[in-house]
Formats: structure tokens, C-alpha cells, sequence
């Protein structure tokens, strides 16, 4: 829709001014307290013009313009009394200065304050489903997938074309050649046979045979004979 086309949500053929007395109490505005006589009369004209909403009092003949509500809803631009169904306390703004005044304003039929009230919350329902609509919604993912094992199941692995798991199934690798040797046995142990040593690596020949040492006679002294 175009900014400025206005739309017409209702008109309602009478409803009254009234001048507020000083508000006494924060719990709201009470009719009772007003002046019964009021101070203008007309009709109520309730129209949009793009995302806006305006509540015109106008002269019920000519048309002319009384007072001027911009209606926002959740705010105070108008509120019930507390003790009657059929009065309002509404808002109005100059359109030259902007300044604002709060005026008191009752319908003789309770339809017409019936009719008045829900076209302000249906604007205000409106307004609050289109911002709803411009929220970004949620990403749907689809539903979750359960990769938990249930009770007995169980996973087969396959490495190299066999099952993990298996006896045999693993090979040992290979030991990459490198420059070192590989580790010599120890030298084998020595034995003695008749008080010479023998090794165990010998070749098979014999061993040079040592003949025992023989004990040395003392020399006889001269003179003396040996038996």
C-alpha cells in the first residue's frame, strides 16, 4: 500500500469531548470525576494511512478537523477509564507544533464504544503479526539421526581385505634397511680341559698338550752325597 492512500476503518456518527479534571490517584482515570457537560460533539473517524494509524475527531457536518490522535498501540495514546465501558481517554497532537494534550471522549451508545475499541485491536493484532512475519525464522535441520549402538550390535572393520579382530590378520612390517648391523650373540663361554684353556670356537684340531711343570731339586751342598 501507498503512503499516502488512506484507508477507513470505521466512523462513528456520535461521541462527545471532555476536559480532564487534574489526575489525583496513578491507578487510572474515572468518568465519575469528569464534568458532566461537555465541550465539543462530532463524529470519530479511525483511518491508516501506510503503517500508521489516526483517530480524527471532526465536525459531523462539514467535515472539519476538532483533534488529531496518532494512534500506537502498547502506548498511551489511548486508554479506558476504570469504571465505565463507554469512556476513553485519548491523545491528541497538534500537527503544526506537536504539542499534546489528553482530552476524555464517551459515546452515548455502548455499540459505538464497542465498535471503537475492537478496530483499535485489530489494527494492534496486525501490526503484531507483521512483526512477527519479519522475525527470522528457525533453520529446520530435519530430524536427528541416532548413530548409538543399540544393545548387541556391533562394527566390522575391514583393513587390507581382512576383518579387524582376526588372529593372523595384522602382518608385521618389514624393518626398513639402515646401515647398521644387527646385533652379534655373545661370544660363547671357555672351558678348561687339563689345565689349558679350550675354546668352543676352535676347528676341531688339537690343542697343544703342556707338560706339567716338574718341581726343581735343590743342588746338594758340595761334599754331600745323594742316596
Amino acid at each position: 500500500m501507498s503512503a499516502d492512500v488512506e484507508s477507513v476503518l470505521t466512523v462513528i456518527r456520535q461521541a462527545q469531548v471532555y476536559k480532564l479534571p487534574p489526575r489525583t490517584t496513578a491507578k487510572g482515570y474515572r468518568a465519575a470525576d469528569w464534568d458532566p457537560q461537555h465541550l465539543w460533539q462530532g463524529r470519530v473517524k479511525i483511518f491508516t494511512i501506510g503503517e500508521s494509524c489516526f483517530i480524527n475527531l471532526e465536525d459531523g457536518t462539514t467535515g472539519q478537523l476538532f483533534a488529531q490522535c496518532p494512534y500506537v498501540p502498547g502506548t498511551n495514546s489511548v486508554e479506558p477509564v476504570t469504571d465505565s465501558s463507554r469512556y476513553f481517554v485519548v491523545k491528541v497532537v497538534d500537527q503544526t507544533t506537536k504539542q499534546h494534550a489528553f482530552i476524555g471522549l464517551g459515546f452515548q451508545e455502548r455499540s459505538d464504544s464497542f465498535d471503537f475499541n475492537v478496530v483499535l485491536q485489530d489494527f494492534e493484532r496486525r501490526k503484531r503479526q507483521e512483526a512477527e512475519a519479519l522475525k527470522p525464522k528457525p533453520v529446520d535441520s530435519g530430524p536427528k539421526v541416532d548413530f548409538s549402538l543399540k544393545e548387541g550390535e556391533t562394527i566390522s572393520i575391514n583393513i587390507g581385505g581382512k576383518k579387524a579382530g582376526s588372529v593372523g590378520s595384522l602382518v608385521k612390517p618389514e624393518q626398513p634397511a639402515t646401515g647398521c648391523l644387527p646385533f652379534l650373540p655373545p661370544p660363547p663361554t671357555v672351558r678348561r680341559t687339563g689345565g689349558a684353556a679350550t675354546s668352543l670356537l676352535d676347528t676341531g684340531a688339537a690343542a697343544p698338550q703342556v707338560a706339567p711343570s716338574q718341581p726343581t731339586q735343590a743342588s746338594a751342598p758340595a761334599g754331600w752325597t745323594t742316596f
